[in-house]
């Protein structure tokens, strides 16, 4: 196996260490909205708003410990399916969202 090869396949694993912050991360980011909806502490929207930015930092960090997709490791071809992932996902949620919105208001005119 060459120097080369050694040293690209122990910069995509993932140390103890990282999984573990990753871990205690994740963690915290999930107990945070958790803990918010059951003491009620918060007004609806606002706990919605805390939830929704809760669960995009932990994408990023899922995908940053766990899935070793950064900007400065690998191929960039892995953050540009990501990215194009998100995108297209973004696009389906958002229109099926929209979509519904505006068959519910049009089919309920007459009522």
């Amino acid at each position: 196996m060459s120097n080369q090869h050694q040293s690209q396949e122990s910069h995509d694993h993932g140390s103890v260490k990282s999984y573990t912050t990753g871990l205690i991360i994740s963690i915290i980011l999930t107990v945070i909205p958790f803990g918010l909806v059951m003491t009620g502490a918060l007004s609806t929207t606002a706990t919605l708003a805390i939830i929704l930015i809760m669960a995009v930092v932990q994408i990023v960090v899922q995908v940053v410990y766990f899935l070793h997709l950064s900007e400065g490791s690998g191929p960039r071809w892995n953050m540009i399916s990501l990215w194009f992932t998100i995108l297209i996902v973004g696009i389906v949620v958002v229109g099926s969202v929209w979509i519904m919105f505006h068959l519910n208001h049009n089919l309920m005119v007459g009522m």
